[in-house]
């Protein structure tokens, strides 16, 4: 009997003879079967995704719940607290940027704040921006994308506009080949299955994030990203002229942290990477860093019912045990990024993907295209049980 310490793993002990898998590393609140080995699957073929011929599984979940408890409709709508958590969040760091003027870019303090409090603040943002994007904050379309480009500024490269409709895709074609641009491409597949690229990936996977749509899905240019540009632009020159270089530098290199080797950033790979050996997509977390993160950890409900707002996706879970307690759920994010390096069974290839509707990808109209992902995010007032994003009417 050998001994597995990382009690955030999944499973603390290894027995002889199942050494040669990686031990459990999701935990399921009705675990009947307390074999930590007991896989349901054999091992995915790690040179090629998982394609499935499924629809994803949020939508029939979603309407199963509403016949179950159709209750479920009063947990929808808007939370005013988001707009003082972005004007507060907003607040700390440009307050934190300004006290840095004068402190070396290389210093620990710098380096240290950036990681500790910059690094926090702007993922804090990143899904700040995430909640804005469903419409969750005003009962309106343009004060929805206002305050997006608002919680944009400390982040320091405008980008809240081009994530609306790239996330409202993610939503609505879920898995779907060249559509959802939360998928990693074969070339990403290619050069970064093994330890080290998984630790490149896990290190800089703030930049695939940010790049990878621009050469899978390209948007074209509407109003709203131009409006985010500029106003960012403005805010970085403006705090450079009147303060120097150093807290813009501090703005970003917070960002870069933010989706690096963060205790928060665990969070882009537990979402969606396939664990265990299950067909399971969505994987939640249901630990304290949720306090940080507008309880982006309840991920399966927020998947299932994107009109409930952060504050009420706990009451959401609470509402339909029977759903949810029987669904594996990673215990730790930063536990999620170390077993991703280490595990054989999870890296580039652990993602679910579907055939994408290629009429989808025929080039769009500016016009076209920024309402099409207003619409995407249905209605919560016309439209409760629907494909699950909030929507906005066209402007």
């Amino acid at each position: 009997m050998s001994v597995d310490f990382s009690l955030f793993g999944g499973a603390e002990s290894l027995s002889e003879g199942k050494t040669t898998r990686a031990p459990r590393r999701t935990y399921c609140a009705n675990e009947k079967d307390t074999d930590a080995y007991a896989y349901p699957a054999p091992p995915q073929d790690p040179k090629d995704f998982l394609w499935l011929m499924t629809e994803e599984p949020h939508r029939s979940r979603r309407m199963e719940i509403m016949r179950a408890h159709p209750e479920v409709t009063k947990l929808m709508g808007h939370e005013p607290l988001t707009k003082w958590v972005v004007l507060g969040v907003v607040s700390l760091q440009i307050a934190m940027a300004i006290s840095l003027r004068h402190t070396p870019v290389l210093s620990p303090l710098f380096v240290f704040c950036a990681y500790a409090i910059g690094g926090t603040a702007n993922h804090n943002l990143f899904l700040a921006i995430h909640e804005i994007t469903h419409n969750l904050a005003f009962p309106g379309i343009a004060p929805n994308k206002l305050l997006a480009i608002f919680a944009n500024l400390p982040i320091g490269i405008p980008y809240s506009a081009a994530f609306k409709q790239y996330h409202i895709e993610h939503h609505k074609f879920m898995g779907q080949d060249g559509i959802d641009t939360d998928l990693p491409t074969r070339l990403e597949l290619l050069l970064l299955n093994n330890v080290l690229g998984k630790v490149f990936f896990a290190t800089f996977q703030i930049l695939f994030y940010a790049l990878r749509p621009t050469f899978v899905r390209a948007q074209t240019l509407t109003k709203w990203h131009a409006l985010n540009f500029l106003v960012e632009v403005i805010f970085d020159y403006g705090l450079v002229s009147m303060f120097g270089a150093r807290p813009l530098i501090y703005m970003i290199m917070s960002s870069f942290f933010a989706g690096s080797l963060h205790p928060c950033a665990g969070h882009f790979i537990a979402e969606h990477y396939l664990w265990d050996g299950m067909e399971q997509e969505t994987f939640s977390y249901y630990g304290p860093l949720n306090v940080l993160a507008y309880n982006v950890g309840y991920h399966n409900e927020h998947h299932d019912f994107p009109s409930v707002p952060w504050t009420r996706l706990p009451a959401l879970r609470a509402l339909a045990p029977e759903f949810y307690d029987n669904i594996p759920s990673h215990p730790s994010w930063p536990m999620v990024i170390v077993n991703f390096i280490r595990d054989n069974e999870v890296g580039m290839f652990a993602r679910a993907k579907r055939v994408g509707k290629g009429k989808l990808l025929a080039v769009r109209q500016p016009e076209s295209e920024e309402r099409e992902a207003d619409q995407l995010a249905q209605k919560i007032e016309d439209a409760p049980v629907d494909d699950g994003c909030c929507s906005d009417k066209s402007e």
